[in-house]
């Protein structure tokens, strides 16, 4: 066995068949691909304005002058994760490692690294909200007003020109059940072979990109002290309605090693398996307010 094993190379595969899986904001995390980072860990994103027409003047040269503003907003990864975990060479059988190493990576990364990347995600689009102004809302649904709110947002998106193809909703189980019940939703029911009825909602109007989220990992707060918990403040977020080109979201380095006895002074004949994460997401500011509506509990 070689001093040191490149998990993520290794397990590649099996890792994007996890995420694929398991991880809920993924299409996030695949917006504005022309946005780079920047000097190590910021993000430099352009921002171009310019005047409109004027009269013109016919005459020689008689040209109106504009003027333009170029500028940045410029973003900082926050999110700066690792752990490391030493193995006894005993735990395992020695003829067995590279499956049993396997499975405390994939129950590490399905337990613990998928979830703390929703959480963190969808808690800083929150933020992001309140920082930028965003619409948050707070009325209590119920089933007789679940449907005029989701009208009300598509109004408001298209009054201000996003894009009603881009919009991706997350939602909880409970918001989707209050939706499929709503007063006034015309239902078309699919009759299968065996003689099930199929009333799960696929899409609502123009919005075709329904993500489903658990409740755990849709809070408003997440204390990352030690893995990630919900904070005593936290309140519960019902839905993030957003175009996901009004922010960006990066994981910059993922780091997954194994090294063998004998590598580490710190860890003498033991396995050192060590993981690290450093992500960040971010409003863009200028898009941000008209790009994301957020349904919430009412913070206290």
């Amino acid at each position: 066995m070689s001093n040191t094993i490149n998990y993520a190379e290794i397990y590649s595969n099996q890792l994007r068949e996890l995420y694929g899986q398991e991880l809920t904001c993924d299409p996030l995390y695949h917006s504005n691909t022309d946005i780079q980072l920047n000097n190590g860990k910021s993000i430099k994103i352009p921002t171009l304005s310019v005047t409109g027409y004027k009269d013109h003047t016919r005459a020689s040269l008689g040209f109106s002058t504009g003027s333009y503003s170029n500028d940045y907003e410029t973003k900082t990864l926050d999110h700066d994760r690792s752990i490391e975990f030493v193995i006894d060479p005993m735990d395992f059988d020695e003829t067995d490692t590279v499956v049993s190493l396997a499975n405390v990576q994939k129950r590490f990364e399905k337990t613990q690294a998928i979830p703390e990347l929703d959480c963190y995600t969808y808690s800083k689009l929150y933020s992001e909200a309140k920082r930028v102004g965003a619409s948050i809302k707070t009325t209590a649904f119920t089933t007789s007003n679940i449907l005029s709110d989701f009208d009300e947002n598509l109004e408001t998106f298209q009054d201000k020109g996003v894009p009603l193809d881009r919009l991706i909703l997350f939602c909880t189980p409970g918001y989707m059940k209050l939706l499929k019940n709503a007063e006034g939703i015309q239902r078309t029911l699919d009759i299968k072979n065996g003689g099930g009825i199929d009333r799960r909602v696929y899409s609502v109007d123009d919005i075709t990109n329904i993500v489903t989220v658990q409740s755990s990992r849709f809070k408003t707060l997440y204390d990352f002290t030690d893995g990630c918990k919900a904070a005593s403040t936290a309140k519960k977020i019902d839905y993030i309605l957003i175009d996901p080109e009004c922010q960006v979201s990066r994981v910059k380095y993922s780091y997954i090693h194994l090294f063998s006895p004998g590598s580490d002074s710190r860890t003498s004949d033991n396995y050192l398996y060590q993981n690290r994460r450093y992500n960040g997401t971010f409003a863009i500011d200028h898009l941000f307010k008209d790009g994301c509506i957020i349904h919430a509990e009412a913070e206290t």
